[in-house]
């Protein structure tokens, strides 16, 4: 039974891989479609082609390899110089340049020379090539929002799991009560397991955030406390103690080894499924949109330990590089939890909604063959062109992005070790679900 629900969850993730793909690419379908580019391919896949049919002046399809995708345009690249679409080569940075320029006029037919991509106006290049990220965000976006407010997320709550016995600091890693320790507030104060807090001095709330940082807010303060015991409200009344605590951060994260003088009261919340209000699932949103660029950013130090990890077996990290392939067996392990079925589905939701976040971020940087790219590019001939009429130059024409084609070729390279890296990394010591 667990080999079949791992083999489920490993399905499920991929068709949501494959719907993610097909729906970036149907963004740069659209517009191109919508600014009168011919597009003759529209694949989902790279490698042998599995299926396709022709529909129109599109030929759309499925490939093997379910890693990617792309449409084809006529005329990504204007033509060389002297005018024409190629002009062979011996040096190989420059062959480089002419076999992209080649490429984007290959599918050329009678009357084309009106539909190419870079004829059309910056601004629309460059709605073309953000289509596809956006569909992704919009993705995103749509699966995070139903999972939130739909079937809600595993939080720490206002219950009260357990009650500490005493005052321990919690940088000393202990559990267990010393003579010398003094009594905790909660446990003076008569707090007990299953009460849930409703008001603390004054403030109503059911937010395990806000009362965590009213808790904070309040050492050595004599605080009033409202809690709701079997069905009826109880008033207790405690003194905040001074204890050394784990460290927040902005989004009410607990920062791992890093601790802070602030109130304590002492108790362990319980966590429970959260149904978030529409406001409180855009600050969700936007917290994670954050720790994504973040994490981004951080890519090229993780390289080292994600190394030591594939080939040293030094432990892979909870925050390590995931590839698809690891990604789709969380997605199986996912299934094999010992959850509701609701919170399997709302789980595996999050991962292809996180896949999403992903690529529409991956995707934006200036760098090509990605389609910030080729944003950047437009975005640069647009501010050449409007220099040259501010100064009252001739127009210096489209930018030839093709010339940036070598560069492309080492982004790519880079991109394909570092995919192999996190392939093998994920094959031999995979990041697991805790």
């Amino acid at each position: 039974m667990t080999t079949l629900m791992m083999i489920l969850g490993i399905v499920v993730f991929a068709v949501g891989l494959l719907v993610s793909i097909a729906w970036h690419e149907l963004g740069h379908l659209s517009t191109a479609k919508l600014f009168g580019i011919r597009v003759p391919q529209y694949m989902v896949g790279f490698g042998p082609t599995i299926w396709s049919r022709k529909k129109g002046e599109t030929e759309y399809g499925v490939k093997a390899v379910p890693f990617g995708g792309y449409i084809r345009m006529i005329g990504m690249f204007p033509p060389g110089e002297d005018g024409r679409i190629s002009a062979r080569s011996t040096s190989p940075w420059r062959g480089m340049i002419e076999d992209a320029r080649s490429a984007a006029f290959e599918e050329l037919e009678p009357g084309d020379e009106t539909r190419l991509f870079y004829t059309r106006k910056p601004w629309k290049r460059v709605i073309v090539m953000f289509a596809g990220p956006f569909m992704n965000l919009v993705l995103a976006v749509a699966l995070f929002l139903t999972v939130l407010m739909g079937f809600g997320i595993t939080q720490q709550t206002n219950l009260v799991s357990s009650v500490s016995p005493c005052v321990i600091a919690q940088s000393q890693n202990r559990d267990t009560c010393k003579d010398t320790d003094a009594p905790s507030p909660a446990a003076a104060a008569g707090l007990k397991a299953g009460d849930k807090i409703v008001s603390f001095d004054g403030v109503k709330t059911d937010d395990w955030n806000q009362l965590s940082d009213l808790i904070r807010a309040t050492p050595g303060k004599d605080v009033p406390i409202i809690v709701e015991r079997k069905g009826q409200e109880v008033s207790l009344h405690a003194k905040i103690a001074t204890n050394q605590v784990a460290k927040k951060d902005s989004s009410g994260q607990i920062v791992e080894g890093q601790y802070v003088t602030a109130g304590f009261l002492g108790f362990s919340a319980a966590t429970g499924v959260v149904r978030l209000d529409l406001g409180e699932s855009v600050t969700w949103m936007g917290d994670r949109l954050g720790e994504a660029v973040d994490s981004i950013a951080s890519l090229p130090g993780k390289i080292p330990a994600l190394w030591n990890a594939a080939f040293d077996g030094a432990p892979r990290a909870a925050d390590s590089p995931m590839g698809v392939v690891g990604a789709a067996r969380v997605g199986g392990e996912i299934f094999t939890l010992d959850i509701p079925p609701t919170q399997q589905l709302a789980m595996a939701l999050m991962l292809v909604a996180g896949f999403n976040l992903s690529l529409f971020l991956f995707n934006m940087l200036p760098l090509l063959p990605l389609d910030g790219g080729h944003i950047a590019g437009a975005l640069w001939e647009s501010l050449r062109r409007q220099a040259a009429k501010v100064l009252r130059r001739p127009d210096p024409g489209p930018f030839d992005v093709a010339k940036l084609m070598p560069v492309a070729y080492v982004v790519a390279g880079i991109f394909v070790c570092f995919t192999i890296l996190v392939l093998i990394a994920d094959v031999v010591n995979p990041v697991k679900i805790s």
